[in-house]
């Protein structure tokens, strides 16, 4: 998943709003992004979809403290908390925005707008458990963690990863190095100075990655580099969304320790 994740504007913007850092039709500007509109389904106390601005409001009535992220990958449910049902569907979406304090939990559907002119994006709402905070990595864990394995790995993927490939390639790392920059800098107000730095990391090491995980279009990899290659680069890939997790995260984390 290269692109910015919705389920991270969502909790971002709905912490800025929690915390009272921005009003709800900022928050709800910020939900949308480039998006074309997006709508809550099945809040409770509400009958029909309601508009970002409404649902944030209703979730801070709830009590809602923080909400937090999920970006589960197959094999590695990272940020659910329960039931299967709701990992399962978060599982298939890549994304979700939790909220267990309230046991309400939220998952992306997304549908193209009349025209074809952007998205629409429909938040399901439906029950996760309240008695399990979802297992996710610290800020600073995270940051280590994806540090270290990337001084452990870094000679290995370019050496299997990059040197074949050619000025193509090389543009897209670069728009992807662009976006992630961009990612990190949208963080809602209020996020600490190194919850942004570990995003834009994360977001870097997640386009050398996809590079470097692409076929090579001429043939140069032998299957057992290419075996080789995959070994080294999937634990990068993991530290990297684990990484941003955290960093989406990070109002969870400092609320839970009374900051």
């Amino acid at each position: 998943m290269l692109d910015e994740p919705r389920s991270g504007r969502f909790a971002a913007w709905g912490n800025a709003l929690l915390t009272g850092r921005v009003s709800p039709d900022d928050a709800a500007a910020g939900v949308v992004g480039e998006d074309a509109a997006h709508r809550v389904v099945g809040l409770p106390g509400e009958e029909g979809p309601v508009s970002p601005a409404v649902a944030l409001s209703r979730l801070r009535g709830a009590g809602v403290v923080a909400l937090r992220v999920a970006l589960p990958a197959p094999g590695d449910p990272l940020g659910l908390c329960g039931p299967p049902e709701f990992n399962a569907a978060a599982l298939e979406a890549g994304e979700a925005v939790l909220a267990p304090e309230v046991g309400i939990g939220l998952l992306p559907e997304v549908g193209p707008a009349a025209g074809g002119r952007g998205a629409v994006v429909r938040w399901r709402v439906a029950p996760v458990r309240s008695d399990l905070l979802p297992d996710v990595p610290s800020l600073g864990e995270a940051e280590r963690e994806l540090t270290e394995l990337l001084r452990e790995t870094a000679e290995g993927v370019a050496r299997l990863g990059l040197p074949e490939a050619g000025p193509v390639a090389r543009a897209e790392v670069d728009a992807y190095r662009a976006r992630a920059e961009r990612e990190a800098e949208g963080l809602a107000p209020g996020y600490p100075p190194r919850a942004v730095r570990v995003l834009a990391l994360a977001g870097r090491v997640r386009a050398l990655v996809a590079v470097a995980a692409a076929p090579g279009g001429d043939g140069s990899l032998s299957a057992g580099q290419a075996a080789l290659r995959a070994e080294l680069i999937r634990p990068v890939e993991r530290a990297a969304r684990r990484a941003r997790t955290a960093a989406y995260n990070a109002y969870a984390e400092e609320a839970a320790h009374g900051r």
